[in-house]
């Protein structure tokens, strides 16, 4: 598989260690007047992100407590339960987060934080079958996806 590209963005100092994951949830109006707003709010919303390398620049910020950093990210893979013939490595889908059962275990997988409804994903690995039972009484599979 190629390797991961990676861009630099600014996030709160608190944030800024190599491994922390997080959704980028958008520009707040605080950021409006910022002079390196552009720097922040680089990424796509609703994307989750890693980050791979924290640089030594600072900058002070009115949205983050002890002002933000450079951060070096990538998009990070999401993990998804997925009905098994949709669990191809290499294809193109478009996840189902038509579940309403939010009392179920396993619908935190059915429904991560990072997938973006009607966008598609590619398959980038088949970890093996859903822990838990699905209360609607589909089999399913367990696999890591990333934005295509």
């Amino acid at each position: 598989m190629a390797e991961a590209k990676t861009k630099v963005t600014l996030v709160g100092t608190v944030l800024a260690k190599q491994g922390v994951e997080f959704i980028y949830e958008g520009e707040v109006a605080d950021c409006e007047s910022c002079k390196v707003k552009k720097a922040c709010n680089n990424l796509q919303k609703g994307r989750k992100y890693r980050i791979v390398s924290v640089r030594t620049t600072h900058h002070e910020c009115a949205v983050h407590l002890n002002g933000a950093t450079a951060v070096e990210v990538m998009e990070a893979p999401i993990t998804l339960l997925i009905s098994p013939e949709m669990a191809i490595i290499n294809s193109k889908i478009k996840p189902d987060l038509s579940c309403n059962k939010h009392d179920c275990r396993s619908y935190t997988l059915c429904r991560p934080d990072g997938v973006v409804e009607g966008e598609k994903y590619i398959v980038v690995d088949v970890l093996g079958n859903a822990p838990d039972i699905c209360e609607k009484g589909r089999a399913l599979k367990l696999v890591e996806i990333k934005p295509a």
